[in-house]
């Protein structure tokens, strides 16, 4: 009798053992996916109760005194360009982030592993000035467990809307473009990499939802003169 309450005893163990591991694991899994969204829409609930708001600026108008005279705009957040030799800033949702020039968006190895330090510029597509369509996408990712390893620049891609603008800067040049639309499509409908265009066209693509990769959400500009 004994040994049968034993027996039972370590069953229960295991079966507890095993259930509270797969629990833990999937915790685990959650957060690990969702935790950069989460954040990053926390942030962007925070500055909007705070009326903050982003002003792009270049390393040049830094020095200039521009930040010293402003200080006392405490809802004054300015951006300067990670890295001005190609770099990209949506002020409505304070992002910023370099941009990886000519990335194979065919090969998963190579646009993965760009992803990981930025966004990146789609092989093929143009660049700033040349009046052609540029092509940038960022968060992007094999697996939906691997969605925290990746830039969470376009997390909030989603809240832009018509009339928004995003800030690019090539080749220590900046080039303003404004949001005309945007649309939800499935991951097959790969026409939009091969646009053309007859006037300088910016496309930025995403998944969709947030921390999946079920679908893409692209969203369109056209460039303008600030």
């Amino acid at each position: 009798m004994k040994k049968l309450r034993t027996k039972e005893y370590y069953r229960v163990f295991a079966l507890r053992t095993i259930g509270n591991f797969l629990v833990i694991t999937s915790l685990f899994f959650i957060g690990k996916t969702f935790y950069l969204p989460i954040k990053e829409e926390i942030k962007y609930f925070i500055n909007n109760r705070l009326h903050r708001q982003y002003v792009v600026v270049d390393s040049q108008e830094m020095k200039k005194g521009l930040l010293a005279k402003s200080l006392n705009l405490n809802s004054v957040t300015f951006l300067t360009p990670e890295d001005p030799s190609f770099d990209i800033i949506i002020p409505k949702i304070g992002a910023n982030a370099r941009i990886l020039a000519n990335v194979d968006a065919g090969n998963e190895k190579e646009y993965l592993e760009a992803l990981k330090k930025g966004v990146a510029h789609a092989a093929g597509s143009a660049f700033p000035g040349e009046g052609g369509h540029i092509f940038l996408f960022a968060h992007s990712t094999d697996y939906f467990w691997n969605v925290g390893t990746y830039n969470a620049v376009f997390y909030l891609l989603y809240k832009l809307e018509k009339g928004d603008d995003v800030i690019i800067f090539y080749k220590n040049q900046r080039y303003a473009y404004r949001i005309t639309d945007k649309k939800i499509v499935d991951p097959s409908e790969v026409e939009y990499l091969t646009k053309k265009t007859n006037h300088e066209f910016l496309t930025l693509q995403t998944c969709w939802p947030p921390g999946t990769t079920l679908k893409r959400i692209m969203l369109f500009a056209t460039r303008i003169k600030e």
